[in-house]
């Protein structure tokens, strides 16, 4: 069997949390959302912008370049991955910058207050930027691939998943905000904490979620690693030479690399749970690629942000 008949076999995945399951994902996202919050000081703003070229090419980077990179990396795999693992594809990288992004890119020996500085932009943003991005990208991609295979008739939700995006986002931020401004002793002792817990629950909700379809899980996951493995590494290489062209310094270059290859894939999983932007009837027979490229990828972005961090680490930084 090849690689696409065997991922085809993905649409038999089937994940039903019920209303009780769906609370606690919504409550595990609003937890990490919360621990980003914590991180955003408008202190650590004031040195970037008064430099904005660095974060201007790095939110391009991430809401122009990544998008385009994975919608070109999806055609070209088109005869090897299903429509549905290409949506995956999109889906992530339509997602603002992963909760974990500042960490790595502080072991990097990167320019901090850039990664700060990007998360809390493309965070504070996404509500609108990330379903216009999956709107725009998955109907290009759905309109070309379909000119030569048959793909499922299929709704990309835009109003829905900005409506809940600004519920699930928007909520815990103003918390986390509101909480770093009024108790910021506090915020300093649990700030690596929290991150380190969002880490935690998202791989158990990972774990959680396949539990019941763990054999189709074991079956596709080797080619789920190579396509991660390959849409990763373009992500890491998207935010590394563009920066590189941009002629950013090599602190800010290191920040980049790692704000792009990381990605709130967490986001795009809760997405994916909601009946109110991806509803059963139409899905439920389709999704099961999208949710184990998105759930793989949260899980490899801190294997493959580690190993960059461990790369630049060992190499002076000469300006």
């Amino acid at each position: 069997m090849g690689m696409k008949e065997q991922l085809e076999g993905l649409s038999d995945l089937t994940i039903n949390f019920g209303e009780g399951g769906m609370m606690i994902v919504n409550i595990i996202l609003a937890f990490v959302m919360f621990g980003v919050a914590l991180g955003i000081k408008t202190s650590t703003f004031k040195e970037v912008f008064k430099k904005p070229k660095s974060v201007i090419v790095g939110v391009l980077m991430q809401w122009v370049g990544l998008p385009l990179v994975t919608f070109l990396v999806a055609l070209a795999l088109n005869q090897w991955i299903t429509p549905m693992i290409a949506l995956g594809m999109i889906l992530v990288a339509c997602c603002p910058g992963g909760n974990i992004s500042n960490f790595i890119s502080s072991l990097s020996k990167g320019n901090v207050e850039l990664s700060v500085s990007m998360t809390a932009i493309t965070t504070a943003l996404a509500p609108i930027v990330t379903p216009f991005n999956f709107w725009l990208w998955g109907n290009l991609y759905a309109h070309i691939v379909s000119v030569k295979q048959n793909i499922p008739e299929l709704s990309i939700p835009f109003l829905p998943m900005l409506y809940q995006i600004m519920l699930l986002l928007g909520v815990p931020i103003v918390l986390g905000l509101l909480f770093a401004r009024r108790h910021p002793n506090a915020t300093k002792k649990i700030t690596k904490p929290a991150q380190a817990l969002s880490i935690l629950l998202f791989v158990g909700m990972v774990v959680v979620s396949f539990s019941q379809n763990w054999q189709i899980f074991i079956d596709n996951i080797i080619y789920v690693f190579f396509i991660v493995l390959l849409h990763n590494a373009c992500a890491l290489a998207t935010g590394y030479f563009g920066g590189k062209l941009a002629k950013l310094p090599v602190r800010d270059c290191r920040s980049l690399t790692v704000e792009i290859g990381i990605q709130n894939s967490g986001l795009g999983l809760v997405l994916l749970f909601n009946p109110v932007i991806f509803p059963p009837e139409v899905w439920h027979q389709h999704y099961g690629g999208m949710l184990l490229i998105t759930a793989w990828w949260g899980i490899w972005h801190i294997v493959s942000g580690l190993t960059v961090a461990y790369m630049f680490r060992r190499k002076p930084i000469e300006e």
